[in-house]
């Protein structure tokens, strides 16, 4: 019996050869024959930590080994999985950003460094407006280490440039606050530069009724722009009013321009504050190039002059 078993075994041997079956999440990688081999594979990558930013290193899925007798025919695969289980190694790198607002000035690798760069900021333009952040990523690659007394005028002349465009942001939304809103609309520009000819209420000849908006006259064929944004709902020819524009603003807010020579929207456009949607003319009931403007809240005209050319 030791012998028959010691043949059957010499038979298996001469066939078969034991290996370990490596899977992740129950899909099949491959075979290798020393599972040690991958182990401290994986423990020297998760171990590489000289990278002065790298913040934490861990493998998502683990290995799962399935010893088998396999085929002599069948050929160990090391290196595709170990390609396999480097790819579901996630590294998470940190790092610092040094900014003014919300402007980012440089980023680098270590509080240190940015310690040391605020300072040589602080130097040469001392603003209180400096801080430094700390963000992450999972990239692959680390930061560039800078030299930061090399770096210094281009990291001074981004400083300057950002508090430039901190400075310009802080005069446009100072601009935005003053600006005079309607039922929560602001309005941003004027729609036309010109000498007023006709107030809102007054009553004339021309009209059967009280004046129902501001007239604003200037050259025929002068840019109309929208007062702010919203979505075109007329723009044709309206009796009196000539070729009108009327714009929804929302909130109930309307504003329409009337006498018009070219309309340049059509119903349903969209509009950004201060596009151009028209040009000046005289048509309609006009006895000169002039904008007739209404302002109009839930269906009601209102006086122009409460919000614009005050």
């Amino acid at each position: 019996m030791l012998i028959a078993f010691g043949l059957i075994f010499a038979i298996i041997l001469i066939k078969y050869k034991p290996m370990y079956k490596v899977s992740v999440s129950g899909v099949e990688l491959g075979y290798l024959d020393i599972r040690e081999t991958l182990e401290e594979n994986i423990k020297d990558k998760m171990m590489e930590s000289e990278n002065i930013n790298i913040d934490s290193i861990e493998l998502n899925k683990n290995p799962e080994y399935e010893f088998k007798l396999i085929s002599r025919n069948t050929d160990k695969n090391q290196q595709e999985i170990n390609t396999d289980i480097e790819d579901d190694i996630t590294v998470t790198y940190k790092y610092y950003e040094i900014a003014i607002g919300e402007g980012v000035i440089q980023k680098v690798n270590s509080l240190e460094d940015a310690e040391e760069l605020i300072n040589i900021i602080k130097s040469e333009n001392d603003t209180a407006d400096l801080t430094i952040d700390e963000k992450y990523t999972q990239n692959k690659g680390e930061l560039t280490t800078i030299d930061l007394e090399i770096a210094k005028n281009e990291i001074l002349a981004k400083t300057n440039e950002q508090i430039k465009k901190n400075e310009l942001k802080k005069a446009e939304e100072e601009k935005i606050k003053s600006m005079p809103e309607v039922n929560g609309i602001k309005l941003a520009v004027q729609p036309v530069s010109g000498t007023i000819t006709s107030r809102y209420g007054v009553s004339s000849s021309i009209r059967k009724s009280s004046h129902t908006g501001l007239d604003i006259a200037t050259s025929a064929g002068t840019p109309i722009k929208v007062v702010t944004s919203g979505t075109i709902t007329h723009a044709k020819y309206n009796g009196s009013y000539g070729n009108l524009v009327k714009v929804d603003h929302g909130n109930g807010i309307e504003t329409w321009y009337a006498h018009t020579n070219k309309m340049y929207v059509k119903v349903g456009q969209k509009v950004n504050a201060g596009d151009v949607i028209a040009t000046v003319g005289s048509t309609g009931n006009s006895t000169g190039a002039h904008l007739h403007l209404e302002i109009r809240i839930n269906g009601k005209h209102v006086n122009p002059q409460n919000y614009l050319y005050k």
